[in-house]
């Protein structure tokens, strides 16, 4: 690994938030106070003396930006209120933006202007194409989305985001893996990585690392947030075609027939229930969020990026107008449903289109995959260390 100096370093982590690394003495408070810290991987100490010493590529190697879930704790007790917490979260921001191969990331995290943009002209093409691509006649006497845009045309379109968003995504989360490994992404055989699979999932859907910090509230902020758009996405991108359990999403995500006007699926539809469930926790988490950045009440949300308040206002606003779009289709309003399903799109495929590869959502990528590359490097170390004893206790005495 180079130990090369890099004096530029502070200068361009400053364009992604940093404030106060070099505020900090290396007084060690922060790794003591947080709950996370290990021996092997004592952060955030260790990170914030890397950017001052200009150490590019140890941060590159190392794991700890990703280890972190930001509680506040460090920042909290401070002595020289350098905001380890936030430097933490600096990093994770320039570490999205190297993983990422197109450059989208860079400039969302660089530029609010940007992001702005990007997303604007997204929600535009989107609604231009909603409007242009639609079938007829439309049916004005009942709410009826499919006399506007048919469901297998909609599928269609979901399939090939869907494939476009994975590209993206996992086409970032490789180099992430090839930049963590470094020297080892070669040597460790591939059985490894998917024998760790489990605690990948493990994380990715409980983030019970994070439960382990004294801030329990904000875990389950977190965890809200998580699941409940996880648990949307996997009914529209897994379920949509009406695989794998033979529901068609779309249609029970419109709900409204135009014949008798009767819902697909009834109330107590255990997939009815999810969904009840992923909005709650959408805007039970979200709202929390944002009033917490509003207010500045706990060190995480005292340095607010922008990047940070596009994907928590997309996300609530994507549920809010899932909602209002349920309650015009059950009143049987058609003008007032199809405005509204237009709007919600345009809202939602900029989400994930940009926010999920790109900015904020990518996080939730790279944290499990970073935790099962450290258990998987942990693994292989200590096989060829064990490997090297036996041979040394294989080897006759002179």
């Amino acid at each position: 690994m180079s130990n090369k100096v890099d004096p530029n370093l502070i200068r361009e982590l400053k364009e992604f938030g940093l404030k106060d690394a070099s505020k900090c003495y290396n007084c060690g408070t922060c790794t003591a106070t947080c709950d996370l810290a290990t021996p092997e991987n004592p952060f955030p100490r260790k990170m914030v003396r890397y950017i001052q010493l200009g150490q590019r590529e140890k941060i590159l190697r190392s794991p700890e930006p990703w280890l972190c879930y930001y509680c506040g704790d460090c920042s909290t007790r401070c002595p020289r209120g350098a905001d380890p917490g936030e430097t933490m979260m600096v990093l994770r921001r320039y570490l999205t933006s190297l993983y990422d191969w197109t450059g989208f990331a860079r400039k969302f995290y660089t530029s609010e202007l940007f992001e702005m943009i990007a997303v604007a002209v997204v929600g535009v093409l989107v609604g231009i194409g909603l409007l242009i691509f639609r079938s007829g006649p439309i049916n004005w006497v009942h709410t009826d989305l499919n006399s506007v845009w048919p469901s297998a045309e909609i599928e269609k379109a979901d399939l090939v985001m869907a494939a476009i968003l994975l590209f993206f995504l996992l086409t970032n989360v490789y180099r992430c893996i090839k930049i963590v490994m470094g020297d080892y992404f070669s040597k460790v055989p591939i059985s490894m990585y998917f024998s760790e699979l489990k605690l990948f999932v493990i994380n990715l859907f409980t983030q019970k690392e994070f439960g382990k910090c004294k801030d329990r509230q904000q875990w389950i902020v977190h965890l809200a947030i998580m699941t409940g758009y996880a648990s949307i996405f996997l009914m529209v991108v897994v379920l949509v075609n009406g695989l794998p359990l033979g529901i068609d999403w779309l249609k029970f995500q419109r709900g409204w027939a135009s014949l008798g006007g009767k819902t697909e699926y009834s109330i107590f539809h255990p997939i009815r229930l999810i969904g009840y469930y992923a909005t709650f926790a959408i805007l039970y988490g979200t709202t929390y969020a944002l009033i917490g950045r509003i207010k500045k009440s706990k060190p995480q949300y005292k340095n607010s990026h922008g990047t940070d308040w596009m994907f928590l206002v997309l996300l609530q606003l994507t549920t809010l107008t899932g909602i209002l779009i349920n309650f015009t289709r059950l009143l049987d309003r058609p003008f007032s449903t199809y405005a509204l399903y237009v709007i919600h799109m345009m809202v939602a495929i900029p989400m994930l289109v940009l926010e999920v590869p790109f900015a904020k959502w990518a996080h939730l990528a790279y944290r499990p995959v970073v935790l099962v590359l450290l258990s998987v490097k942990q693994k292989f170390i200590a096989q060829n260390e064990q490997a090297k004893d036996t041979v040394l206790e294989a080897k006759p005495a002179v």
